[in-house]
């Protein structure tokens, strides 16, 4: 290819629909934004059910969003399999309307290098997003090492094997990148996931989020097994019940196949009054939520997969100048800095105690919120990561340009 052609992209993602997948999303449109032809094949699913749609330019072709498995090699050959038929059923016909030239690979699974490669001998090139860590995210999940685990290393060595430029959400995962994955240096970029700050304007509180507590405490993102939400109300209870902060609620935001069980586990502690689930908000309705907590928590617990992720809610609240309590764990110290307490790894007892820090220090919270805002501004908003998602698509194409 020469480099006047018009560069054309497919973008594939299994686990969120969008444009609801934020990290896609400001992919797909900065792409746009540069004169790129971007096709996104990604599942159905809060809302988004047409099967093919034109948003901002960008050509987005759905399928049935796939049963998500929760335990067991056969719940997920049977996910994986609905997935893989479909994306290679849709790849045919955005192939046939649009073309393209690079597949950008948006992980977890790690398999959709069977599709790059089946293109492959066509001249298309693989870009591999790496969004978690899958190998550690089983173990999370599931709490074991097994021949799950195993061949999820083997599908991750091979999908960097036919990645020709991957980009990971941080330092942690460029490593893997490195060492795990054996890219070269230069084919690994760091785009981290991060909030636009046009889309996240701090406004007053709304009376109606609050409640009437003195002091709102905000979850937002995925309610899954491994996002510690059975500590956060172990810590609410703690909080409520033995140091006496009952002038307190807890706002939470999100969806997830555990959220029933959480919603049971606040009403057998008799915790009710002391929470609102609002299901999953988006647009305006998330500015209202967020911006009407005082203090963003990120229970998250320490493991394999959480020590090296980068939480995009800890991002959010950060972005609205919301201090933080997290547990202490690698990437969100290097997120967050002083923008937040950390609390002991998985102890909700410790985690109640720095709640009640910030409660106790007003002026704290709003310091803390400053560095926060400050430190996303400086250097973790999106305008920071679209420069390195170009300068990884132009490595892409400058390797094709070369027949590498």
């Amino acid at each position: 290819m020469t480099a006047n052609d018009p560069r054309r992209v497919l973008i594939v993602v299994e686990n969120l629909p969008v444009p609801l997948d934020r990290r896609v999303w400001l992919e797909a449109t900065t792409l746009t934004a540069e004169g790129y032809e971007v096709s996104v094949i990604c599942p159905t699913g809060r809302g988004w059910d047409k099967h093919h749609e034109v948003i901002d330019g960008i050509h987005i072709y759905r399928y049935p969003e796939p049963p998500e498995a929760h335990s067991g090699a056969v719940a997920y050959a049977k996910e994986y399999l609905w997935s893989l038929w479909h994306w290679f059923r849709l790849a045919r016909k955005v192939r046939r309307e649009r073309g393209f030239d690079v597949i950008h690979g948006c992980n977890p699974p790690d398999l959709i290098f069977l599709l790059a490669l089946w293109y492959r001998w066509r001249g298309v090139r693989y870009l591999f997003d790496h969004h978690d860590v899958c190998p550690e995210l089983f173990e999370a999940k599931f709490g074991e090492k097994g021949l799950l685990y195993k061949i999820m290393l083997i599908w991750e060595r091979m999908t960097f094997a036919t990645a020709a430029v991957s980009i990971a959400t941080n330092e942690s995962f460029r490593e893997i990148a490195m060492r795990r994955g054996r890219m070269p240096a230069e084919d690994v970029f760091v785009v981290r996931s991060a909030p636009k700050i046009e889309k996240f304007e701090i406004r007053p509180a709304d009376p109606e989020m609050r409640q009437g507590a003195g002091t709102v405490l905000g979850y937002v993102g995925v309610i899954g097994q491994q996002e510690g939400m059975d500590l956060l109300v172990e810590a609410a209870e703690h909080l409520i019940r033995r140091m006496g902060r009952d002038d307190v609620h807890f706002l939470i935001v999100g969806f997830g196949p555990e959220l029933p069980n959480v919603e049971a586990d606040v009403k057998r502690r008799g915790l009710e009054a002391h929470f609102t689930f609002t299901g999953p908000l988006y647009g305006e309705d998330l500015l209202r939520a967020l911006n009407s907590c005082d203090i963003g928590v990120s229970p998250d617990p320490r493991n394999a997969m959480n020590d090296i992720s980068t939480m995009n809610k800890v991002m959010e609240y950060m972005t609205l100048e919301k201090p933080v309590v997290q547990f202490d764990l690698k990437e969100g110290r290097a997120s967050a800095g002083e923008a937040s307490l950390y609390a002991r790894g998985n102890d909700p007892e410790d985690f109640a105690v720095k709640i009640a820090e910030l409660i106790d220090a007003p002026e704290r919270r709003s310091e803390m919120g400053r560095i926060g805002r400050a430190r996303v501004l400086d250097r973790l908003s999106w305008a920071h990561s679209a420069p390195r998602l170009l300068a990884a698509y132009d490595r892409i194409y400058a390797k094709m340009r070369r027949g590498g």
